[in-house]
């Protein structure tokens, strides 16, 4: 089983690439669905990496391939202009389930 990267700049796919994790650099909607139906087909590919930019991008797509396939793991990732902090992530999941504002 591999990982697999699917990112919009080349920065990203280069650091994966040292850490043994091949990708593909797509910018177009129509790439990044392409790439993705590509990786998720592919039976090695245990977690299909994507760039939030890309996420955004495909939203609906993505989380209906969530929803609706057992495999591949689909994890969203920060590229090196991302804005996430993480923290307030966590703050909001945790506010969301329990209904209070931490």
């Amino acid at each position: 089983m591999r990982c697999f990267l699917i990112s919009d700049n080349i920065d990203t796919k280069l650091g994966m690439k040292l850490a043994g994790i091949d990708g593909v650099v797509v910018h177009e909607r129509e790439e990044i669905l392409y790439a993705l139906e590509n990786a998720m087909n592919d039976k090695e590919t245990a977690v299909i990496l994507i760039t939030k930019k890309l996420t955004d991008l495909c939203s609906a797509e993505i989380y209906d391939y969530k929803l609706n396939r057992s495999r591949p793991l689909i994890v969203e990732i920060p590229d090196r202009h991302g804005d996430s902090n993480i923290s307030d992530t966590i703050s909001d999941y945790v506010s969301e389930a329990i209904g209070l504002k931490i």
